[in-house]
């Protein structure tokens, strides 16, 4: 087994040396964002603080970037800031997971992490079998891996993974994402009380249940957690049809709130809302760390959607995790705020104060840059519209008739321009974080956020920032670049 093992990690080490010059020269390469040292990254495992340091491991094809035979690659950080890439946590060596260590979740025991991850196994026609494992380390860096906890049950497809644990009333509980026999997506619950022995207890939500109906054909990455007096259930549901602003990505990530019964096993809930409204967000994980914040990272990606396009596959990687973001109940939504800690990367502040943007293009002096923080507070509003231009086709802007918030781009695959949408009462403020080839749009302190991707052509990227308004709109405005933390 350590000899298999060894070997498997070993190619992928070699790998990351031969390329190495192609991928650090791309200009595309992030600042501040984790990303893959070669190959295709997707999504965020095993999210965790463990003996006083962030852990994150992520979904890894090393070899290609295409989706393929999956490892589990791992950082780990102070402060959710400054990361260090440690060795490989998972290989795809043992039966049963010879086709890829497929998504999961962590918790601590004892002083023990233990990690839980979906084995994926396929047979010479493609049939695929599915297996949820363990592996147990004692220092966070080395796993020993304990092999399946959980085979499939009756009524249910391979397609079966993804398990994220917890604990609640002295109980581990995991919730895993299934697709049913009959082609219906489900989330469903077990219990156990040693982490090794689990016994199932049946589904907690479904396409077809509480008032859902043909609601996706499979759901991963599920995770359930308590915020704000309410039981939230993170889902990635996949096979939703786009209705008008709603679920227009290849595949959505959104939640559910509502109420767990454990002992009966039923789950009372709301609508589903999408967390990210931009073109690349999915798989979201989440933890709560040594100060009681409920964190959350998300793949800044999407399976299956224009990912041949992406510039940097010319480099030999893709893909990229959001930034950390703190989860908080308000107002009956979830809301996202960047992590508090995300301040220590600013350097060189420019403040401009109640200053007044009108029917004109407005290019504040000095206000540019390509890895930056920008904050817009509105202090008056006497207009029907807003923009801001990022870099040469990004454009962020609010239109106040329809209540329309949205973020354009520029395709990845040739030169239309395309847009994110959503309902927005009124723009209060916007929080920019600019890295590269990345975006995030925080609006109204979080309670919209959009994520994309995004490629302006680097010859004709002069950096500018400037504003478009009808009518007149009063703004503070604070800019800050950011520090490169990430190779």
């Amino acid at each position: 087994m350590t000899q298999r093992n060894s070997a498997k990690k070993e190619l992928v080490y070699k790998r990351i040396d031969s390329c190495k010059e192609v991928v650090t020269a791309d200009p595309n390469r992030l600042h501040y964002h984790i990303m893959p040292p070669v190959g295709l990254l997707n999504d965020p495992n095993g999210f965790v603080f463990f003996k006083g340091k962030y852990h994150v491991f992520y979904q890894w094809n090393p070899f290609e970037t295409k989706h393929g035979i999956k490892y589990w690659g791992h950082y780990i950080s102070d402060d959710l800031v400054h990361w260090e890439t440690a060795p490989i946590a998972l290989a795809p060596d043992q039966w049963f997971d010879k086709d890829g260590c497929y998504s999961g979740s962590a918790v601590v025991k004892n002083d023990k992490l233990y990690v839980f991850y979906t084995g994926n196994v396929k047979d010479e026609s493609n049939n695929r079998e599915s297996y949820q494992c363990m592996a147990i380390s004692e220092n966070g860096i080395t796993f020993v891996k304990k092999g399946p906890v959980i085979h499939v049950p009756e009524g249910y497809t391979a397609h079966f993974r993804d398990p994220k644990v917890f604990c609640k009333n002295g109980l581990w509980y995991m919730v895993i994402g299934a697709q049913t026999s009959k082609g219906e997506g489900e989330v469903v619950l077990y219990s156990s009380s040693d982490l090794e022995n689990w016994d199932f207890l049946g589904p907690l939500a479904g396409s077809n249940k509480n008032g859902l109906h043909d609601f996706g054909y499979m759901w991963e990455c599920p995770d359930l957690f308590e915020l704000g007096n309410r039981d939230i259930l993170i889902i990635s549901p996949q096979g939703l049809k786009p209705e008008g602003y709603k679920y227009n990505n290849i595949y959505q990530a959104g939640y559910f709130s509502g109420k767990v019964e454990y002992t009966h096993v039923t789950y009372d809930h709301g609508t589903f809302t999408e967390l990210d409204r931009g073109f690349d967000f999915y798989a979201p994980q989440t933890a709560i760390d040594h100060t009681g914040r409920r964190l959350l990272f998300g793949w800044m990606g999407n399976a299956e959607e224009g990912e041949s396009s992406h510039p940097t596959t010319n480099h030999h990687w893709i893909h990229a995790l959001t930034l950390p973001r703190q989860l908080k109940w308000r107002h009956g939504r979830l809301f996202q705020y960047p992590a508090e800690e995300l301040k220590l990367l600013r350097k060189n502040e420019m403040t401009f104060n109640e200053v007044n943007l009108s029917e004109q293009e407005t290019k504040l002096p000095g206000l540019n840059g390509n890895v930056f923080e920008l904050n817009i507070s509105i202090k008056e509003w006497k207009a029907t519209s807003f923009s801001v231009v990022v870099g040469k086709n990004n454009k962020i802007s609010y239109n106040q008739p329809t209540n329309t918030f949205s973020f354009q781009r520029k395709s990845f695959n040739g030169d239309n321009l395309e847009s994110r949408h959503c309902l927005l009462k009124e723009l209060k403020s916007i929080r920019v974080f600019k890295d590269t080839s990345s975006i995030e749009i925080f609006v109204n302190e979080g309670e919209e956020v959009f994520s994309s991707r995004v490629f302006d052509e680097i010859s004709t990227n002069d950096g500018r920032i400037y504003f478009f308004v009808n009518g007149m709109v009063t703004a503070d405005i604070q800019k800050w670049d950011l520090n490169q933390v990430c190779k």
